[in-house]
């Protein structure tokens, strides 16, 4: 396994670009399967999960063409049946979260799917049942196999529209049932969809390839079914997420920090929820210009009580930033509580935050108090393994602000959702050592 040595203490300057989002582009690589044309695809991060999705495809009979960096043609003519149904294939969904994804397209185009409990980040209970519920409910039948532990759907017919009200706004499951819903015969009908920025492009680059969705950016979807899809060009928006992560970076470092090409009219109120956290930001046209600033403020409600930042389900914030955002806290003046309502494991990252120093109450699974103390305590270098994608980048920026050296065991996890992170953030002035 790899780790970073990362010296503490460097400020960063220039500019960074952030890399396609990550959480979008698992969905759009699903979708090219429902179609046996070409589909040619901007902007796909070079990262471990896509890399390994992108792979599995080649497995699957995918004809797989890189065209440019970031730049990839799909034509899925000639799917595998019998590498869709072997140990192999099972085994390799079991190691890649996205890999749900694929079950709404193999079933659209082969009748049936094969799919395994789907890894990824321990960062809590990730249920499944909004996707098969809704995929039930347009025609499909499910059986368990306890003696590989995987599903099987399966339809002998064409799947047929309906109304439903999805049991949680789920973006991987309402991007299934969409993906399902779209050659399906008659309309269908999603009550409280997921509406975030990842499902909207999915949604868009469908309707580029003959799909009829309207209702798009809205928890309400009507989609009426046509017989085939075509293909088409699709580009992956900037990650939010990286975004986000680099702002926090700045903040923590002091440093000045020019994000560019945000798209920043999708990245809804994560630019507010840092500004609530004291920290100074200035949209640039659609960049994203962070002063140096010696210390920030977090404000408190206008009753004066402590300010609660809580994630929630699009427009909403996004939980993948929160545990960049406690760590962010950490180095503030006054204190926040951090709210993870989604996954009850993901603040479990904080004892490593408080053995470098930080004052950290945490008081449940989901819920932990910060109190910062600005840049009068700061961060000690400390030895850390990153549990999951979003506490490994929380644990990057910690270790930079931090007096002396820390060393990040791990690391694998931050590759699964950061390109050459190192990289790129050794050329604005980090020192980041990959071992």
């Amino acid at each position: 396994m790899a780790s970073f040595i990362i010296e503490g203490g460097h400020r960063l300057s220039g500019e960074i670009h952030p890399q396609g989002a990550k959480n979008e582009v698992l969905q759009i690589l699903c979708a090219t399967l429902l179609t046996d044309e070409e589909v040619t695809v901007h902007n796909i991060p070079d990262i471990l999960d896509v890399n390994n999705l992108i792979e599995l495809m080649r497995e699957i009979g995918v004809a797989v063409t890189k065209s440019g960096t970031g730049s990839y043609s799909f034509r899925a003519e000639n799917l595998n049946a019998c590498y869709l149904e072997s140990e192999e294939f099972l085994r390799r969904c079991a190691g890649l979260r996205g890999s749900v994804m694929l079950v709404a397209p193999l079933l659209v185009r082969m009748g049936k799917a094969y799919i395994s409990k789907p890894g990824g980040d321990k960062i809590g209970r990730r249920r499944l049942d909004t996707h098969f519920l809704g995929i039930q409910q347009l025609g499909a039948t499910f059986r368990y196999h306890e003696t590989n532990d995987s599903y099987e759907v399966a339809t002998s017919e064409r799947l047929r529209g309906t109304e439903m009200l999805l049991d949680e706004a789920s973006v991987t499951g309402t991007a299934n049932i969409v993906m399902a819903a779209v050659c399906a015969k008659g309309t269908t009908v999603i009550y409280n969809a997921a509406c975030e920025p990842y499902l909207q492009q999915l949604c868009k680059m469908l309707n580029r390839m003959g799909a009829r969705i309207s209702g798009i950016a809205s928890n309400l979807l009507t989609i009426e079914g046509v017989e085939t899809l075509h293909g088409t060009t699709h580009t992956i928006l900037p990650d939010m997420i990286e975004v986000g992560s680099f702002i926090g970076m700045a903040a923590m470092t002091g440093s000045e920090l020019t994000i560019k090409n945000t798209s920043y009219r999708n990245l809804g109120i994560i630019p507010d929820s840092f500004r609530r956290l004291g920290i100074r930001l200035e949209q640039q046209g659609d960049d994203i210009f962070v002063p140096a600033q010696s210390h920030y403020e977090i404000e408190s409600f206008i009753d004066g009580s402590i300010m609660t930042i809580a994630d929630a389900p699009w427009p909403g914030l996004t939980p993948d930033l929160l545990s960049v955002m406690l760590v962010v806290a950490t180095q503030a003046k006054g204190s926040v509580l951090i709210h993870q309502k989604m996954f009850e494991s993901r603040l479990f990252f904080v004892d490593k935050l408080i053995d470098m120093g930080a004052q950290i109450i945490l008081c449940d699974p989901h819920r932990a108090v910060v109190i910062g103390h600005g840049h009068a305590m700061k961060l000690r270098g400390g030895n850390m393994t990153s549990p999951d994608i979003r506490a490994g980048i929380a644990l990057l920026i910690a270790a930079m602000s931090a007096e002396g050296v820390s060393r990040i065991h791990h690391i694998e996890q931050i590759d699964r959702g950061y390109q050459n992170i190192e990289g790129r953030l050794n050329a604005i002035g980090a020192k980041i050592t990959r071992i």
